[in-house]
């Protein structure tokens, strides 16, 4: 059943070597942003994409736009939300269809002539003088090019071309920071009762619950370590024109025991960040204790094998439907819930190629940069005004929970952390790699930022907006035959007026997103 979404298999070995003057690897937004912008000033470029598909998290169920104030949007970011607005004839929309942006996407590439290669995988890169000059893929597939920007999500380009990364949560010490490392406490998506977490109710030595960790907690509050906020499926529903949610490969009817016991406790809120899109369909998301978030689940992604990150994301594809699958049909869930979940299924137009299972799983965080200059929250809470800023990010600062433990004899889950913040400037500099590292590189995804500033930058728009960056970088470096490092600011900036581009916040808000933030509190 579900043989046909997959995030790697081996692919027959071709010896293709293609030559451009920029290589993007990753069809995602910003991918696609940066791209059109090199096109649009007359430069050779390829986009070489790990998955089958264009358009990453935007064209894979995150149509509920996570969107803080939508007057920062600028450029190809704004341009697409207009596209997406004329689509439904309507003034304003960021809430859509998948397909609606795949289309849109298509089309751009199209326009532009932009080739993607699909299933890239990267094996080696060669380097020349700290310069990238080459990439072979796991195919065969040798791109060559005199500048690269890296716009996947895992941030596969830049560890490979040796560049300096970080996996995981700060210690609070090391930024001065007050939201990163270890978080107990949160006011948002914990259990709301007391609930028992071992097999057999009361007795420590029949064992935990399946997701429960099984590690002593030690750390206080702020402290470091390697966990990351947990993924999850963005999943397209619908009443109408709907699939039965299916019973997927490896279900386990135990792997929700948890779930049970909550529900029986009188809890039922795993499907309530259910937000409506266009043409009756939805987009759901994580909400509450145990939701669609496989919690604990993805360390060993970022940094694993293509084998084993192929694992975990079908590990992922079995909880997230399993879930959808014990709520519509186990006999032990109150009846109350089993009937509303069952007025939903998957979107029968939507990613027919996958069974209308989203094929993009969603990498909340992976390699984060580490630059000559990193993005935290001082930045984020405007304690701190960047003195290059190139771009605005606006969504609260948003971590997932990391990880669900034992504390006092009951289960909670620890690392959800929700702060609303004000339209705030992103620094050029966090794009650039150090210089003794790597000149010919661009990053607009994983860029340098700490794990919780990185919660507020790391959404689909502000993706957008940083793709055509990088694009705008990219030329400039080649135009001038300079380190991406030594490109003067202004000129850089002057680019980005002529293209729209919205770089600083004029305190002016017309949509103020902490307004929107406590109103309807989500926790994309």
């Amino acid at each position: 059943m579900w043989d046909c979404v997959y995030y790697y298999r081996e692919k027959e070995h071709r010896s293709l070597y293609l030559k451009q003057e920029v290589l993007i690897y990753g069809a995602t937004p910003a991918g696609i942003t940066a791209a059109i912008t090199l096109k649009k000033q007359g430069f050779d470029v390829r986009i070489a994409e790990c998955s089958r598909f264009i358009g990453g998290m935007t064209t894979s169920g995150l149509g509920a736009t996570d969107l803080g104030a939508e007057d920062a949007l600028g450029g190809l970011a704004k341009q697409f939300y207009e596209e997406i607005a004329a689509h439904y004839q309507v003034e304003k929309c960021v809430r859509f269809e998948p397909h609606v942006a795949e289309g849109i996407f298509k089309k751009w590439l199209t326009e532009f002539k932009i080739d993607v290669q699909t299933e890239q995988f990267i094996e080696s890169v060669v380097k020349e003088h700290q310069a990238i000059h080459q990439i072979t893929m796991t195919d065969g597939t040798t791109y060559e090019a005199k500048q690269f920007i890296d716009a996947s999500y895992e941030g596969d380009l830049l560890a490979h071309a040796k560049v300096s990364y970080i996996v995981g949560r700060e210690a609070s010490i090391v930024y001065k920071e007050i939201y990163n490392g270890v978080q107990f406490g949160t006011q948002h998506h914990k259990f709301e009762s007391y609930i028992d977490p071992y097999q057999e109710e009361g007795n420590p030595n029949s064992g935990l619950l399946y997701g429960i960790a099984n590690e002593q907690v030690t750390e206080l509050n702020g402290a470091g370590d390697k966990r990351i906020q947990a993924y999850n499926f963005r999943i397209c529903l619908t009443k109408n024109n709907k699939v039965p949610i299916p019973k997927p490969n490896g279900y386990n009817r135990s792997h929700y025991e948890l779930l049970l016991r909550y529900l029986q406790a009188g809890h039922w809120d795993a499907m309530k960040l259910h937000t409506t899109l266009m043409n009756g369909k939805t987009d759901l998301n994580n909400h509450g204790a145990f939701s669609t978030d496989f919690i604990g689940m993805n360390y060993a992604f970022p940094d694993g094998s293509y084998t084993l990150r192929e694992e975990i994301f079908q590990q992922h594809v079995t909880y997230v439907a399993g879930l959808l699958y014990f709520l519509a049909t186990d006999e032990e869930v109150p009846g109350t819930v089993q009937q509303e979940v069952n007025q939903w299924g998957l979107a029968a137009d939507e990613f027919i190629e996958t069974n209308h299972w989203p094929r993009q799983l969603y990498i909340r965080e992976a390699r984060r940069m580490i630059a000559d200059y990193c993005m935290t929250e001082h930045h984020a809470l405007r304690r701190i005004h960047c003195e290059q800023p190139i771009a605005v990010a606006s969504f609260h600062m948003d971590s997932h929970h990391c990880r669900r433990v034992v504390l006092n004899g009951r289960v909670v889950n620890e690392g959800d952390i929700q702060i609303p913040v004000k339209p705030f400037a992103i620094d050029l500099r966090a794009l650039l790699p150090k210089q003794e590292e790597c000149t010919n590189l661009v990053v607009p995804v994983c860029i340098s930022a700490s794990h919780i500033a990185y919660g507020s930058i790391r959404m689909e728009p502000v993706f957008m907006m940083l793709g055509q960056v990088a694009g705008t970088i990219a030329a400039q470096a080649m135009q001038a035959q300079k380190p991406v490092q030594q490109l003067p600011y202004e000129e850089i900036k002057q680019q980005l007026v002529q293209q729209g581009h919205i770089f600083e916040w004029d305190g002016v808000i017309v949509d103020d997103p902490i307004r929107r933030m406590e109103e309807t509190f989500g926790g994309k």
